[in-house]
């Protein structure tokens, strides 16, 4: 479990990358929150794989970067698709 620090830069990654995405992406503010809720779940799908793995050099005090990044990133890579087969329907 991740202490108020680690926590706080968790939130920041996420939602830095959210709002990077929407920039890129985004059309709406309702995309904006998909993209918040992808990436926040991503990166913790991805703190936890780091956690399984025990990738202890690649950390940021209790917060695997690394891991994280690329789940984020991945699902809303994939939040995106899934936006485009929403619209074309």
């Amino acid at each position: 479990m991740l202490e108020a620090p680690g926590f706080v830069l968790s939130v920041a990654l996420a939602s830095a990358y959210a709002a990077l995405f929407y920039l890129w992406r985004g059309r709406r503010l309702r995309d904006l929150l998909f993209f918040w809720l992808a990436s926040a779940v991503g990166f913790a799908a991805g703190q936890v794989a780091g956690e399984m793995l025990g990738t202890i050099p690649w950390t940021i005090g209790q917060v695997h970067v690394i891991e994280a990044t690329l789940a984020a990133i991945t699902l809303l890579i994939v939040a995106t698709w899934l936006r485009q087969e929403e619209k074309s329907k």
